[in-house]
């Protein structure tokens, strides 16, 4: 009996002893990771940070978990940026156009008509020139997770369809905080406008600009109809988004938690990819449904464009070095010899 009775009271004593620390590892709370993107929940953009925050979560089995924060309620991109350098938030995903001023090899995604199709987007971001340019951020302060996938740029307008190079001329366009951009829409002919995406619609209802320029998904989800009456279908840039992290919180993690953050924007690339595709057809459909008169460019202007774009090329080749220009086109003869 006394020692049934020792046996209870060893047991009690450890229960007593462990209660508290049962406690207080109830208490540790999971890492926040503030993720701030620019549109909103419901796009394309929306609907894979929300994957990338489930895979996160799943993936640390809830010791990380991410707070989503849209429609730049964080602020634009270059202000998000800034954040990141500085340590203030953690991650974001934005355009690579908005980072030239930090890292000029980025320029590279900005150059007009370099893919011909998404497969070979894919192969130069995911491929050694993609990730070369994508390991320059680590010394401005910013860690390039994975590249995500914008879509090919289109423009819209309230003034009148562009059908040839000449119809571009006097149009007040809004384009990217990017001297590419400025720079390749003056060449052709319009009034290049620089304005934060988060003021663009307002800038579009009000008449402050005429027209912009973005892929399908992105004229539906920010409901661009609404203020625009033309769409042509230019392709003229393929324009990547870039998943980043604030490389001062990086450094913070363990290699686990770095992996997880890997890990799981391979997961939101390749959810993406699909997702953005899978809906750029359904896009454009639903943009002509809701009254946008469409025009595809036709070839011979398309070609038009691109040679007078010809010293803007030349310029994108030798601010982000010749010899990564040159890499890049050899990577692209080859996957075009593949055909």
């Amino acid at each position: 009996m006394q020692v049934l009775r020792r046996t209870v009271l060893a047991a009690a004593f450890a229960a007593a002893l462990a209660a508290p620390f049962a406690a207080l590892a109830q208490d540790i709370k999971p890492r926040i990771i503030r993720f701030g993107y620019g549109l909103n929940e419901q796009s394309n953009q929306g609907r894979a940070v929300k994957l990338f925050a489930q895979e996160v979560e799943k993936r640390s089995g809830g010791k990380m978990r991410v707070r989503a924060v849209g429609a730049a309620a964080l602020g634009p991109d270059v202000q998000m940026q800034q954040a990141l350098i500085g340590g203030a938030q953690e991650m974001m995903v934005g355009s690579t156009a908005t980072l030239v001023g930090i890292s000029k090899e980025m320029a590279l995604w900005d150059t007009p008509f370099l893919f011909n199709n998404a497969r070979e987007a894919d192969a130069v971001l995911d491929g050694p020139v993609g990730q070369k340019v994508m390991a320059k951020l680590d010394e401005k302060g910013l860690v390039g997770l994975v590249y995500w996938e914008n879509g090919f740029r289109n423009l819209t307008n309230s003034k009148r369809a562009v059908n040839k190079l000449e119809d571009l001329d006097g149009i007040k366009l809004r384009v990217m905080q990017n001297n590419v951009y400025l720079d390749s829409f003056k060449t052709l002919g319009a009034n290049a406008v620089p304005l934060p995406f988060s003021e663009l619609f307002s800038a579009l209802e009000t008449k402050t600009v005429d027209g912009q320029e973005n892929p399908y998904n992105t004229i539906l989800s920010s409901k661009f109809y609404e203020v625009q009456k033309y769409l042509s279908i230019t392709n003229h840039v393929y324009s990547p988004w870039i998943v980043l992290v604030s490389k001062k919180w990086w450094d913070q993690l363990s290699k686990d938690e770095q992996k997880v953050l890997r890990d799981a924007a391979v997961a939101s690339r390749d959810f993406e990819r699909r997702d953005t595709r899978d809906e750029a057809g359904r896009a454009l459909a639903e943009l002509k449904a809701k009254g946008m008169q469409i025009n595809e460019l036709p070839p011979a202007e398309a070609a038009r464009m691109r040679d007078k774009l010809t010293r803007v090329n030349a310029g994108i080749g030798a601010n982000i070095g010749m010899d990564l220009w040159q890499e890049t086109q050899a990577e692209l003869a080859k996957l075009r010899e593949k055909k």
